[in-house]
Formats: C-alpha cells, sequence, structure tokens
C-alpha cells in the first residue's frame, strides 16, 4: 500500500474533511491582491504575510534592491521566483493541467511608493514586460500587489519604487527602513472563503476496502461491516488506489498536485542624505591629508637626523 508521512496524511485528511463540508463554497482564486477581501493589512504582527494563509507549502524567493538610495529617486527592484515553469503543471479549477501562475506583493514604509508611470525610464520599462502593479487598498498605497501572470514571462518581477523627499516631507526622515515581500507560485489549497481547492493530497475517510471510484468526485470505501464511506476527492485529482485494495483510514489514496508555494523575504534600504555623504568624503580627505602630512613631516625628520650624523 502506498502510504505517505504520518504527518502529512493526518494534515491532508484533516484538509478532505474541510473539502467534504465546504463543497459547496463559491470558487475564488488565492493570489496576492484576493487578499483584499478578508485582510485590511496583509501583514501580521507576527510578520506572517496573509498569502501564506491560503499558499500552504514555503517556497524560496530572492528579492535584489540597493542598500542606499537619494529621495525623489526611482529605483529598481527585482522579486525571483524560480520554478521550472516549462515543466511543472498544476490543476485548475475544472481539473485539467495548467501551467503556474505567478504573484506578488510588496510592503513598503510609509511615505514610498510606486513609482509614476510618466517619471518611469524606457529602459525600465522594457525590463517590467508589461508587468502591472497596483495598490493594496486606496488606504495603503505603500503596499502593491502584482499577478496572477504567467509564470513562464514573469520569473522575475521588476517593481520600481519613488523614495520620498524629506525635504518636501517633513515626516520622512532619513534613516534605514524595512521592506517586506512575498511572492507565490500556482494556485492556494485554500480559498479566501476558507474552503479548499482542489491543489490538495486527499486521504481514505475510513478502513476498508476501494469499491468504486468516481474520478473528480470520490473514492468509496466499504468498511468491514459493509457500511460504504464516500472520501471526497477534488477534480483533477490522481487516485493511487485501485477497485479491490485494502486501506487504512487516513491513508493517501491521491498524489500531491502543489508544485507551487509561497515564500517571504525582508529588506532593508538606507534613505541616504547627499550632506552626510558630502560630509564623510569630507572628513575621509581630511584623515587622508592629515595621514599624509604626518609621513612626509617624519621623512624630513628623518632626512635631518641622517644629515646631522644621529
Amino acid at each position: 500500500m502506498r502510504r505517505g508521512g504520518v504527518g502529512r496524511e493526518v494534515a491532508a485528511g484533516a484538509a478532505a474533511t474541510v473539502v467534504a463540508v465546504s463543497a459547496a463554497a463559491a470558487p475564488a482564486s488565492a493570489y496576492p491582491i484576493f487578499a483584499q477581501q478578508n485582510y485590511p493589512n496583509p501583514r501580521e504582527a507576527t510578520g506572517k504575510i496573509a498569502c501564506a494563509n491560503c499558499h500552504l507549502q514555503g517556497k524560496y524567493i530572492e528579492v535584489k534592491m540597493p542598500h542606499e538610495v537619494l529621495p525623489d529617486t526611482i529605483f529598481k527592484t527585482l522579486i525571483e521566483l524560480p520554478l521550472k515553469y516549462e515543466k511543472r503543471v498544476q490543476p485548475i479549477a475544472d481539473g485539467s493541467k495548467a501551467s503556474l501562475n505567478a504573484g506578488a506583493i510588496a510592503i513598503m514604509p510609509e511615505g514610498w511608493k510606486l513609482a509614476p508611470k510618466d517619471r518611469l525610464p524606457k529602459a525600465l520599462k522594457k525590463q517590467m514586460k508589461g508587468l502591472a502593479w497596483s495598490p493594496y487598498s486606496k488606504d495603503k498605497p505603500n503596499i502593491v500587489v502584482a499577478g496572477p501572470v504567467p509564470g513562464k514571462i514573469y520569473e522575475t518581477m521588476v517593481l520600481p519604487i519613488l523614495a520620498p523627499d524629506p525635504n518636501k516631507t517633513p515626516e520622512i526622515v532619513f534613516n534605514k527602513y524595512e521592506f517586506y515581500f512575498g511572492g507565490n507560485r500556482g494556485r492556494g489549497q485554500v480559498y479566501p472563503e476558507g474552503n479548499l481547492s482542489n491543489v490538495n493530497m486527499y486521504t481514505a475517510a475510513a478502513e476498508g476496502t476501494v469499491t468504486e471510484i468516481v474520478p473528480g468526485e470520490k473514492v468509496v470505501i466499504t468498511k468491514a461491516d459493509g457500511t460504504a464511506v464516500d472520501s471526497v476527492i477534488g477534480k483533477g485529482a490522481t487516485v493511487v488506489v485501485e477497485v479491490g485494495e485494502s486501506v487504512k483510514k487516513d491513508e493517501q489514496i491521491t498524489t500531491n498536485p502543489n508544485v507551487g508555494g509561497f515564500g517571504q523575504e525582508d529588506k532593508e534600504v538606507t534613505l541616504q542624505d547627499m550632506n552626510r555623504v558630502y560630509a564623510y568624503c569630507g572628513l575621509s580627505i581630511s584623515i587622508f591629508l592629515a595621514q599624509l602630512v604626518f609621513v612626509l613631516k617624519k621623512k624630513q625628520f628623518e632626512k635631518v637626523q641622517l644629515a646631522e650624523g644621529f
């Protein structure tokens, strides 16, 4: 018989139970933008971004951005969502297989925002490949989302950010700021309403013998006392048991179709004041000149000592 890890089987068993209860709920797509329906603030106090509530599997992401930026300047941020998009497929709502889409969210400090289109350099527009970022809500323009978009095209997402100007905005100061990013690949395992999608692994609802398999609907298991129990499965699920096979309760009866996942990364950026840079340069030059004068004076003193016979 086919078995997965104990913890995975228990989790999948609970998932299958919820599917049976919530099968009639309206479907929805669980990408970052849809978190707006239930989360006014997508980042919890613990640091977890709301997208992780729907995309239960973790996947690595990498964010590249400058360490220092100047006021009122546009800088580029790269959000990389690596995956073998050409080979990986996942079931969609109707059960058929399709390539994975991708989505991302960027949570910036107050005052930082998406760069306006009329200020974007042509080179940066070309690098974005037509990717559209939108504010998370009217109240939070510093939080932007993108997706769902084809992962094959947007494995690397380009985000143009406009740095604030403390000279124009008194509440903004020259300091170090925290940025929070999240990126997902594929469909989520939980819809925003709480019901599960068909991107889940399913397990046997009872111990017994498999007596019927209805693709995309259920696997009927007959217990030792003759009672038939339905194990609900999602559309497009690949069943790994056969009619006549004995199974135990919570034993895996389908493959796990989830090949995507969600990842987070935090970054720090310093809003730099040019006066500080000038002051640093001035201090460095003065120290260099002082050391140079000291060395030259020492050499001169040594020559005088040699001339006097010391």
